[in-house]
């Protein structure tokens, strides 16, 4: 085995050593993008390693050789040494294994035991395909020639046949035009009554009567085969014609495909502190990869709300500050606006995920934000409660809604008190949309 394939050995061993995945959604730094980046462990590649310090050779010093009774300095530090000194300025390398949703999303079924299909409705698409259908109108830049010329050809063949073998047929003792012509249309020869009068006027009169019969003319005249009389003359001209033009179009394929719609509802009200928006951002990025790589088309929507509520986009969604009041249900409210103008049920697979501390303003879950989940369609509504301490005296929304509406097939609710709790959640909630 050769230096190459060495290299080549530790480098898969350095994928394999890549984070593990839940490790990675509890405690990784998941970013803000729409990418997804495992650290790797790094494995050292072999490599030839120089020393340093320039010496010129074993037991050479740098200023001569000490006397006896001569003290010995302190060795002079050197760059990287100790934790003296200025910082560096250069990076250090990192290593990311790059994993697309579709990777990601397989890869978090087998994790958590489960195998999750795209639910819900199948949209049919129309999309055009190849230029396969024809029709008789069209740009002439879509013409179909070789069509064209293949319709001009057969009726060039179908035209042909061996003219000198009616001539003499025109010969024989006594015939007429109008036998001449019934006798070729016997003998499946393709000429015209109007061809047939012409060449019987044509031929002189010395040269009538030189077949005694048509079986005396048979015997003795042979009819060429239109294969070899092309080969000798050719095709010539190819006669086209107005009604053997076809215009070629795309053919309209029709294609079933799973729409999903995520609307991602975020609670930034002044009693979201950092570590709870860290860990509702730490359980909502792996669902938005996860259904992107499930369903054929994913769109998203991000609500955040206090006491009113507001669409964001998505790298605002994942960094807002806190502050103001709560209400739930202005969050709710618009969810259902836009879904109802932009992603119809009838249409779209709809997912409604909200995350927060579970304090809400009072009766507000009651009176509003239950009546809102039931009115609006969707595969699953999810809501994850995100209390570090674990609990809170006013903290009673994610109880509500269990308890109201936990016996509901898309309703799951997800406790989060720490980045132990994410993988948990995730399992939760996605193996609630498959018992659906």
């Amino acid at each position: 085995m050769g230096l190459r394939d060495d290299l080549e050995r530790y480098r898969e061993v350095g994928e394999q050593r890549r984070q593990d995945l839940a490790e990675f959604i509890q405690y990784g730094d998941l970013g803000r993008s729409e990418e997804i980046h495992i650290p790797i462990k790094i494995v050292s590649l072999p490599e030839f390693a120089y020393d340093r310090l320039d010496r010129g050779g074993v037991g050479q010093g740098q200023g001569g050789t000490p006397e006896p009774g001569d003290p010995v300095g302190k060795p002079q530090p050197q760059p990287g040494d100790g934790d003296e000194g200025e910082a560096g300025e250069e990076g250090g390398e990192h290593e990311y294994y790059e994993m697309d949703p579709e990777e990601f999303a397989q890869e978090l079924d087998e994790k958590l035991g489960l195998d999750l299909k795209p639910k819900g409705k199948r949209v049919e698409t129309e999309e055009e395909g190849e230029l396969t259908d024809r029709t008789r109108t069209g740009p002439d830049s879509t013409l179909d020639v070789e069509r064209l010329f293949k319709q001009g050809l057969k009726r060039k063949l179908s035209m042909e046949f061996d003219e000198e073998y009616v001539r003499e047929l025109l010969r024989v003792e006594g015939i007429s035009p109008e036998e001449a012509f019934s006798y070729a249309r016997e003998s499946n020869v393709p000429v015209s009554k109007a061809w047939i009068d012409d060449a019987f006027a044509a031929i002189p009169d010395d040269e009538r009567g030189r077949w005694a019969s048509i079986e005396a003319m048979e015997e003795n005249v042979d009819r060429e085969p239109l294969t070899q009389r092309i080969r000798r003359e050719g095709i010539g001209h190819i006669p086209f014609r107005k009604e053997d033009e076809r215009y070629r179009y795309p053919e309209v394929v029709t294609k079933p495909q799973h729409n999903v719609v995520v609307v991602n509802i975020r609670d930034v009200s002044g009693s979201m502190r950092e570590d709870k928006r860290e860990l509702v951002e730490r359980t909502f990025t792996p669902l938005d990869w996860y259904l992107t790589g499930k369903y054929d088309t994913a769109e998203f929507v991000y609500i955040a709300h206090d006491a009113t509520a507001w669409e964001v986009e998505r790298e605002e969604f994942f960094g807002i500050r806190s502050g103001g009041g709560t209400k739930i249900s202005s969050a709710y409210e618009l969810a259902a606006e836009i879904l109802e103008e932009r992603y119809p049920w009838r249409e779209w697979n709809r997912y409604v995920f909200a995350a927060g501390d579970s304090e809400n303003s009072s009766n507000d879950t009651e009176e509003r934000v239950l009546p809102l989940i039931e009115g609006i369609d969707a595969n699953l509504h999810a809501y994850v409660e995100t209390q570090p301490s674990g609990s809170a005296i006013n903290a009673t929304h994610a109880e509500e809604v269990e308890r109201r509406l936990g016996d509901r097939e898309n309703v799951a609710v997800a406790y989060v008190s720490g980045p132990d709790d994410v993988t948990r959640a995730i399992y939760e909630i996605l193996s609630t949309e498959d018992d659906s």
